[in-house]
């Protein structure tokens, strides 16, 4: 019988799927699979497991959970010589580099995370067996790989439509009316750097059987939280820019939705010009759009349990603009050689 630091082990090639962890502004959201406990959450940290590697999701700036070189079965052993074996995404040894905060008992910060800190964090823990009996001693190895993921959190825009019923899609004021409408929703949300864009809109004729021939203005527009002065925001809160500019967008949307609940007596103090414009009601409508940064995207496939969280691309993968997801990297095409010159 072996004594202490031995135990039944489960065969490396079972794989079980991927346990996940979300990590931001020093708490973590988790789903955790079998052996990681719910009670983990509150202790920051994250375990291994020799069966598969553990996804870990870290907001952009934030500290990372401990990672934990074992599984929580073992954790519950005494181990006798133990030793840890920390490499980063490049292959190089953790030990000594002042970004991370590596523990005596084999656990790993990364501090500070950035996006080119993502990649697989593998540890190799090394121990003694030793038989009761014999007191021979047997060297065990066991590898964890963590694969950390920098995120940063969606950024919010908010898509309204409303209508407007006119006495003709060839009227003048139209026009007018939908541009005065812009600065008046401008001005109310300026102070919040939001400001109105894609504003647009359409006149259409409509049959109604009780009133007959009807046109109505579809007007559409974006409430945008980066208007002039956003990045002096950022500049303030480095750490929490999109939790700032999400809050203000959000806030801006608010007053719209009151605007447009007022809209009747609205209409009556502010376009005295245009009366033939009034308001459809409960035309008016908000859907949230979502968007992420250059180099981040979203995957409900790769990353189920961190599916809202913008993440850093992976390698083969791109994001030039503001899109929800990554695209793949164009490869060029190889030149065709004409081998009968040679």
């Amino acid at each position: 019988m072996a004594g202490g630091g031995g135990r039944p082990r489960c065969p490396p090639g079972v794989l079980l799927g991927v346990a996940a962890v979300v990590v931001a502004a020093g708490w973590v959201r988790a789903e955790l699979k079998e052996e990681q406990s719910i009670d983990l959450i509150g202790k920051n940290e994250v375990y291994g497991d020799i069966r598969h590697e553990v996804n870990v999701y870290v907001k952009v700036f934030a500290n990372s959970p401990f990672l934990v070189c074992m599984d929580l079965a073992l954790s519950q052993e005494r181990i006798i010589d133990p030793n840890y074996l920390w490499t980063g995404p490049d292959g190089r040894v953790l030990q000594g580099q002042s970004y991370v905060n590596l523990t005596e008992t084999g656990k790993l910060m990364v501090m500070g995370f950035m996006v080119p800190m993502s990649g697989a964090y593998t540890c190799t823990l090394s121990h003694k067996v030793i038989e009761t009996t014999t007191q021979e001693e047997t060297e065990m190895v066991e590898a964890y790989k963590f694969m950390v993921y920098a995120y940063r959190e969606a950024d919010h825009a908010y898509q309204v439509s409303v209508r407007f019923s006119t006495t003709s899609c060839g009227l003048k004021n139209n026009d007018l009316f939908i541009n005065i409408l812009k600065k008046i929703l401008n001005s109310s949300i300026s102070h919040l750097t939001c400001h109105i864009t894609g504003s647009s809109y359409k006149c259409h004729s409509i049959r109604t059987p009780k009133d007959g021939l009807q046109y109505e203005l579809f007007v559409n527009f974006l409430v945008n939280p980066f208007a002039p002065g956003w990045e002096e925001v950022c500049q303030e809160f480095p750490y929490d820019c999109e939790d700032v500019t999400n809050k203000r967008v959000r806030q801006a949307a608010e007053l719209i939705g009151k605007f447009f609940h007022q809209i009747k007596h609205v209409l009556k103090s502010e376009f005295q010009a245009v009366p033939t414009i009034q308001y459809v009601d409960n035309s008016f409508s908000m859907t949230p759009i979502d968007s992420c940064r250059p180099g981040f995207g979203r995957n409900y496939h790769t990353h189920q349990n961190c599916a809202s969280c913008c993440v850093v691309c992976a390698p083969g993968t791109y994001s030039p603009n503001n899109e929800v997801t990554c695209q793949t990297c164009a490869r060029p095409e190889a030149n065709l050689l004409d081998l009968s010159t040679y």
